[in-house]
């Protein structure tokens, strides 16, 4: 992946603003006319100026859950039936380019999109040293009461899971495995195996007295759920990501599936409410199953000339889902020295201005599961631990069991390990719930800036821990599980909020986005400082997000005034940033 050097900035300056009850309602009424118009548009513009003779494949939602006519509507102008997608009321074809028109004027049609590439938000870096995810997370507190995700099932929608001493206790851990890609349900990119081991690995490869540190997961008994998605180049597409989620809702009960893993993306096309992706996560989250979601690798990517701001990748762009963005552990247990990785992408997210990510967990240089010969290792021999890491007599020979990968790949599994680990606590959490409490609990305490230096290429990166970088602050385990919150549990209570500008230019939130951050307080008056970011100093004196202390935090964060650049991000000119691959090939110094 092609980086810029992210451009330094000058920080705004801050100043108070009141903003009333009028201004907000016509933010909101503002936001509600640019989705309406977005949904006029019957068709995806990536699907604009196609070679009319080209057959291309589609994903097409209908107002209704299709039957054989719908189909057939399809199929009489051309196109090829591949398979129904129930969940989103639709099915993915393959149809002449110039059949679309035709077809989305189709009163019975909702939505066409393309069938995307989808691929994993994982990377590689060369420096071996320990990562010490665990104490700074506080995973040990989790330990002393006896909570490791037992009878919690977690589908990894992902590369697959390759069958690893670490995924045994009594059996194999991987309790269902389901292939989307046509091959089979082995790992061959390496990916969603060190994904699994981050979430659930049990240690069995490290633990006794020839080694002096074990590598394991957040919920180490929890039970695995494999679909794979992406193939042995960590390559998808949207119609089995949405197959996959589609399989997930429907085994729930069987595996007790209560949280889904999705540690990858592409970029963001259209709004939440029309991308497939998008409305195949909102009803697994519907349907009681958390849905934890990579941010994506693009921070440094200023290709739009908005230094890294807007590129939150699909379907992480998704208001109801938790959105998790990448940290440095730099080598150690403390959180005090950990910045934001400078790759981990930015919100708010296109078209929907949802203020993304939610929050921020270890995802730069960890070490986790993997099997020699696969693609990843292949391509980053370089990646291999030394079993001198974690063995009493280790040297440098390669590990056969760890590896290292860098990115919000491995940061969301962090998420969704501690996910299992409420809901091992309390069963009746609902999603929302799960949500609140782990935002509520993330702490606040990070650095207000920090750099970081390519290895790869000398560039160094200046990142600025604000609203749409690190959320609503840092992952904390001992602090989600001590939250006794109980916020309101209707589905969507808990939505991400949304941020609008102002005639000033100023960047307001926008109330009544949901039941928790909605209301009429919640994101009312004087919570707007200066012209790029949202974050204010007397949030907390207020007490009215989630009560003292704030969801946010108390620290003031002062914005980039070029957030709101080129019209990139606000402009009706809005185009996915990025490559689809999101994957940033080194870790960071």
């Amino acid at each position: 992946m092609s980086l810029e050097k992210e451009t330094k900035m000058k920080r705004s300056h801050c100043h108070s603003g009141i903003w009333g009850r009028t201004l907000l309602m016509v933010c909101a009424l503002l936001l509600s006319a640019s989705l309406a118009f977005a949904q006029e548009r019957k068709m995806s513009k990536d699907l604009d100026g196609k070679n009319p003779s080209d057959q291309v494949d589609v994903i097409v939602q209908f107002t209704h859950a299709p039957t054989a006519k719908h189909h057939k509507k399809v199929v009489d102008r051309g196109g090829k039936f591949k398979q129904e997608h129930a969940l989103i009321k639709g099915g993915s074809y393959s149809l002449p380019a110039s059949a679309l028109a035709d077809l989305a004027a189709d009163p019975d049609v909702a939505y066409i999109s393309a069938d995307r590439s989808v691929t994993s938000t994982g990377s590689a870096d060369t420096n071996a040293v320990l990562d010490y995810y665990l104490p700074t997370l506080n995973a040990q507190y989790a330990t002393s009461l006896g909570y490791d995700g037992t009878g919690i099932g977690v589908a990894v929608i992902d590369s697959g899971i390759s069958d690893i001493p670490d995924l045994h206790a009594q059996n194999y851990r991987v309790v269902y495995a389901q292939d989307f890609t046509g091959k089979s349900t082995v790992d061959e990119y390496a990916h969603g195996t060190h994904v699994a081991g981050i979430i659930g690995g049990g240690g069995k490869n490290s633990t006794g007295s020839n080694y002096f540190y074990t590598i394991k997961g957040i919920a180490p008994n929890v039970s695995l759920i494999n679909l794979k998605v992406l193939d042995k180049n960590g390559a998808g597409t949207d119609s089995s990501v949405v197959s996959a989620i589609q399989a997930a809702i429907n085994l729930k009960s069987t595996y007790n599936i209560r949280v889904i893993n999705l540690s990858l993306g592409r970029p963001v096309y259209e709004s939440a409410a029309l991308d497939p992706l998008c409305q195949a996560v909102e009803n697994a989250w519907k349907a009681g199953i958390v849905v934890v979601v990579a941010a994506g690798n693009e921070g440094r990517n200023n290709s739009q000339n908005t230094s890294g701001y807007g590129t939150i990748t699909a379907p992480g762009n998704d208001p109801y889902v938790i959105t998790v963005g990448a940290m440095k552990t730099m080598g150690t247990s403390s959180r005090a020295d950990d910045p934001i990785a400078s790759y981990s992408s930015k919100g708010p997210t296109l078209y929907d201005h949802v203020v993304k990510p939610d929050l921020v967990a270890p995802g730069n240089r960890i070490i986790s599961l993997y099997k020699a010969g696969l693609t990843l290792p292949k391509q980053f021999p370089g990646n291999e631990i030394p079993t001198s890491l974690y063995q009493t007599n280790g040297n440098t020979t390669a590990s056969s069991t760890y590896y290292r990968l860098s990115g919000t790949s491995m940061a969301a599994p962090m998420v969704s390990g501690t996910a299992a680990l409420l809901l091992q606590q309390n069963p009746n959490l609902t999603p929302d719930q799960v949500k609140a409490r782990l935002m509520k609990s993330a702490s606040k305490n990070i650095q207000s800036y920090s750099t970081a230096t390519d290895p790869a290429t000398g560039l160094v990166f200046t990142s600025q821990s604000d609203i749409f970088t690190v959320g609503a602050g840092y992952l904390d385990i001992q602090a989600a599980l001590s939250n006794a919150d109980l916020a309101t549990a209707t589905a969507g209570s808990a939505l991400s909020p949304t941020v609008a500008r102002d005639a000033s230019g100023n960047t307001v939130l926008v109330s009544g986005s949901s039941v928790i951050w909605g209301g009429s307080v919640a994101w009312g008056t004087s919570l707007v400082w200066g012209t790029g970011v949202v974050w204010g100093t007397n949030v907390s004196g207020q007490s009215i997000l989630w009560g003292s202390g704030g969801v946010w935090g108390t620290n003031t964060m002062e914005g980039y005034s070029v957030l709101w650049g080129t019209g990139v991000v606000w402009g009706t000119s809005s185009t996915p940033t990025g490559e689809a691959t999101a994957v940033a090939i080194n870790g960071e110094n």
